[in-house]
């Protein structure tokens, strides 16, 4: 597995003059790497039997500039590849149980939307919202989880392009059914987050062979799709059990219609002013008074 030759290459260059207790942890995270991943150095400590400034200086001796820098390149390449009881094994050991659950994922979720925002590239941004003013066709994708994203970003993009559609990748045969006339004149938008999906991979894959702009929103650099992405956009996200946690991604996605709907907004007032008028007429919404009993 990916996650052991990472650490693992640098493990056995280092192996022969680590100390008892450094080799003990070795084997702890060798055999609990999936665990050991999102510990904090005191608890891998505790577990291992070792103190919490000897887990620090042994993350030091292979390379990282602390603890927190392997821990957070060990989760940065297994969370996509837990299985679904892995998933709540960890989130369990992190949690501790349904009492803390509120507290703990709003507080993570909260922390997640901070580090976006102190990361994400306002040039890019910036360019994304151009591209896809420029583009001829809008393609919005997204598998699995990111689904719901995809959806959401295309449900407001409706009124205020007609050139958009979102990609139903039920099936692989349909997906490159759907998107067999994309362009390089078009832009498709990609979302993904572990796990990461094969679909949409290689429907980026296709669209790149078209020479077609490439918008990517996904975790980090490191991606499986970020390698595509003429613009990328990184929005934090993390595991909560089976649930993957896409309150950045969605706040990031609220940015993006915000900010193209205003680059549009002569068009967007016109837009919407209309539909009103026949949401009005077809009794869309309910307008009657709250007070009402009838």
């Amino acid at each position: 597995m990916k996650v052991k030759n990472f650490i693992f290459s640098k493990i056995d260059l280092n192996n022969k003059k680590l100390s008892k207790g450094h080799k003990k942890l070795v084997q702890y995270i060798t055999e609990n790497y999936d665990k050991a991943a999102f510990m904090t150095a005191s608890k891998l400590g505790e577990k291992v039997g070792v103190s919490e400034s000897t887990v620090v200086r042994f993350a030091t001796e292979m390379g990282f500039k602390g603890y927190p820098e392997l821990q957070k390149e060990l989760q940065q390449l297994i969370k996509s590849k837990l299985t679904a009881v892995q998933r709540m094994e960890v989130s369990s050991s992190l949690i501790g149980g349904e009492g803390e659950a509120v507290k703990k994922v709003l507080t993570g979720d909260i922390e997640l939307i901070r580090d976006t925002l102190e990361s994400v590239s306002e040039e890019e941004f910036a360019k994304a919202v151009s591209t896809i003013n420029s583009a001829k066709k809008i393609y919005i994708l997204g598998v699995r989880s990111s689904a719901a994203l995809a959806k959401f970003l295309y449900f407001y993009f409706k009124p205020v392009f007609d050139n958009v559609t979102v990609v139903d990748t039920s099936s692989g045969s349909e997906m490159f059914e759907q998107m067999f006339r994309i362009s390089k004149d078009d832009v498709c938008i990609a979302i993904s987050f572990p796990r990461y999906s094969k679909q949409t991979i290689n429907a980026l894959r296709f669209s790149s062979d078209r020479g077609t702009k490439i918008i990517a929103i996904t975790d980090s650099e490191e991606s499986p799709i970020a390698e595509f992405a003429d613009i990328l956009l990184v929005a934090k996200s993390d595991m909560v059990s089976v649930v993957d946690s896409l309150v950045a991604p969605l706040s990031l996605i609220n940015a993006l219609i915000v900010a193209v709907t205003f680059s549009r907004r002569d068009e967007v007032y016109n837009n919407f002013n209309e539909l009103e008028s026949i949401w009005d007429v077809y009794q869309v919404y309910d307008k009657s008074d709250g007070d009402s009993n009838e």
